[in-house]
């Protein structure tokens, strides 16, 4: 790898960096959209470069802080994984910031809106080239900030507030696991990358637990996923940006990274497998049950990335990798389709409500048959060559037969929800009022780049790695799992709609209350915190008044003042006692004695 390479990559941080630092108004706005065209078409230089030779190359600077132990210093590394995902990112903010110069243009403070959004890409590309821990672990936490502004972006709405709380808190969690590996490493290795990755054979379990935490939180997997779909509360670009390139694939790309860590632990592995599997199912459930068209397209999120946590668990991170860049254009395609409708539709949200908009809005209509598609795996579609070849896999493997039964659900499901997607946006009566609709420049544009990149960068990627098409040895059934559960998905989907119409209203069944509220989403906001509020109200009342302040308050008291009388008087108050007494020895007394 060239010299170039490194200059690049620096040039390019430095221009984003000086973008977010001087003023930005309403007339200069395209500046930052020109800015980060150019980073993207010069990022491809040293991906060219990677391609022809592929080599690593590590950029270390001076330390900023030595240590009887431990140098801390800026290091970036550049290789295949990062000089990969660098492009991608640029290039999914570079259309998600163009279309949102128009989807954000009333908002007085589209600026700070816009550079908000640069400095979300910053801290995601120094998670992606950190050479070291700490280096990691600013960015990890830079992306968790910048997620927390972006959602609470519209803070007079108290429910955005809680969203924001909601995401930062669910990640604290997870970041537990990182602070919890971080020194770890400090103490008994390394937090240089390339140090500890030699040392991967002798890695213990609880370094290996803390990045599996922190990847669970970051990348909502089950039992820290409710802050996904409820980041929907952010503006849709920031949706978005969230779900595609930055945030939530930070928690698979650190497991990525790290995964020589993991390789030799197959308690860790079997974790993956397991969390993945169940996440994928669950989401795909959930989703199902929806009628919000964001939080279908955000538990869709949450379901992807339960798949990419399942190839890690089946030994195999580059094809986590594959399609975790595959999934950030169809994804980011997805969103802003739906932004564009939903601007359109007076912020209407509710599939049940939109309906014909094939007419109304044709191209945007267009885009999103192609990026559903494409979730689904159709063949040929970007989609279809990482989700394939993932199913592929995990039939071919020697896994559990339960992990490979429930991700081929998820993968109906999956199917299910796209084509219902489809059929409710753009078929049949429209039961809203629709806005003027032009659809611009400023839409198309970042539009059409997206949907090329959702049907062409599959092709490019096969054809780039140079792979030859290995004959086929195995059944044909096996070969095409996938695209039959896709393909019964969209039937059962179809057969859904016709019937649906001609059903009675029913009350909701105890299933689909369960995932419609997303499951676990009532265990620790409901559940949790209504027990806890019983309980610290009975620990104040019962245990405190009744107990406490009785038995120390006036019993107490009267207890103590009975024993001090008992002792200073022959008295023993016992009234009773004594009439009975003298009752019966009068008694007997007169009975027993001579007449």
């Amino acid at each position: 790898m060239s010299l170039t390479s490194p200059t690049i990559i620096l040039t390019i941080f430095f221009s984003l960096i000086a973008s977010t630092i001087r003023p930005l108004y309403k007339h200069n706005l395209n500046n930052i959209k020109y800015t980060l065209m150019l980073t993207f078409m010069a990022s491809m230089i040293p991906l060219n470069n990677l391609l022809n030779n592929n080599n690593e190359l590590t950029m270390t600077l001076l330390p900023l802080i030595t240590t009887p132990t431990e140098n801390i210093n800026i290091t970036i590394t550049l290789d295949t994984l990062s000089l990969t995902f660098i492009p991608v990112a640029l290039f999914i903010t570079w259309s998600i910031t163009e279309f949102s110069i128009w989807y954000m243009s009333p908002d007085p403070n589209i600026g700070k809106f816009i550079k908000y959004l640069i400095i979300f890409l910053i801290t995601m590309m120094v998670i992606i080239t950190a050479n070291n821990m700490y280096q990691l672990f600013i960015g990890w936490e830079g992306v968790g900030i910048m997620s927390f502004l972006l959602i609470g972006w519209w803070g007079a709405r108290s429910d955005a507030n809680t969203a924001a709380l909601q995401a930062i808190i669910y990640n604290r969690i997870g970041d537990i696991g990182l602070i919890l590996t971080t020194v770890w490493l400090i103490t008994f290795s390394s937090v240089n990358m390339q140090e500890l990755l030699i040392q991967y054979e002798v890695a213990s379990l609880i370094p290996t637990l803390g990045l599996m935490a922190a990847a669970m939180g970051k990348s909502a997997q089950f039992g820290l996923h409710p802050w996904l779909p409820t980041a929907m509360e952010g503006p849709t670009p920031v949706s978005a940006l969230l779900h595609s390139s930055t945030m939530v694939v930070a928690g698979v790309f650190l497991l990525i990274r790290l995964y020589p860590i993991i390789s030799n632990n197959h308690t860790m592995k079997m974790m993956c497998l397991i969390i993945g599997a169940t996440t994928t199912l669950f989401a795909a459930a959930a989703a199902i049950t929806q009628h919000d068209i964001k939080k279908i397209i955000a538990l869709s999120t949450t379901s992807q990335l339960g798949l990419m946590m399942t190839m890690l668990g089946l030994d195999q991170p580059l094809l986590a990798f594959l399609h975790m860049t595959m999934h950030s254009f169809f994804k980011a395609l997805l969103f802003l389709c739906s932004g564009s409708f939903i601007h359109s539709l007076n912020n209407e949200q509710d599939l049940r409500m939109m309906g014909n908009l094939l007419k109304t809005a044709p191209m945007t209509s267009s885009f999103t048959i192609i990026a559903s598609l494409s979730l689904m795996g159709m063949p040929f579609l970007s989609g279809f060559y990482s989700k394939d070849a993932i199913i592929e896999t995990m039939t071919n493997s020697y896994t559990n037969l339960w992990a490979l039964l429930i991700t081929l659900i998820a993968t109906t499901l999956s199917a299910s929800y796209s084509m219902q997607i489809i059929l409710l946006i753009l078929t049949g009566p429209s039961h809203t009022n629709i806005n003027l609709y032009k659809e611009t420049k400023n839409i198309v544009s970042p539009l059409t780049r997206l949907t090329l990149t959702s049907i062409l960068i599959g092709s490019i990627t096969k054809l780039s790695t140079l792979q030859t098409s290995p004959m086929t040895t195995m059944p044909k059934t096996v070969k095409l799992m996938a695209l039959i559960m896709t393909v019964l998905g969209v039937t059962l989907s179809k057969d859904l709609k016709q019937m649906t119409p001609s059903l009675h209203p029913q009350n909701p069944q105890t299933l689909s209350l369960f995932f419609n509220q997303l499951a676990f989403f009532n265990i620790p906001h409901r559940t949790m915190t209504m027990n806890m509020l019983k309980s610290s109200q009975q620990i104040s009342t019962e245990l405190m008044d009744l107990w406490a302040l009785e038995n120390y308050g006036p019993q107490g008291l009267s207890k103590t003042l009975t024993q001090l009388i008992l002792l200073s008087t022959q008295q023993k108050n016992m009234i009773k006692n004594y009439m009975t007494t003298f009752t019966l020895t009068l008694f007997i007394s007169i009975t027993i004695a001579p007449a």
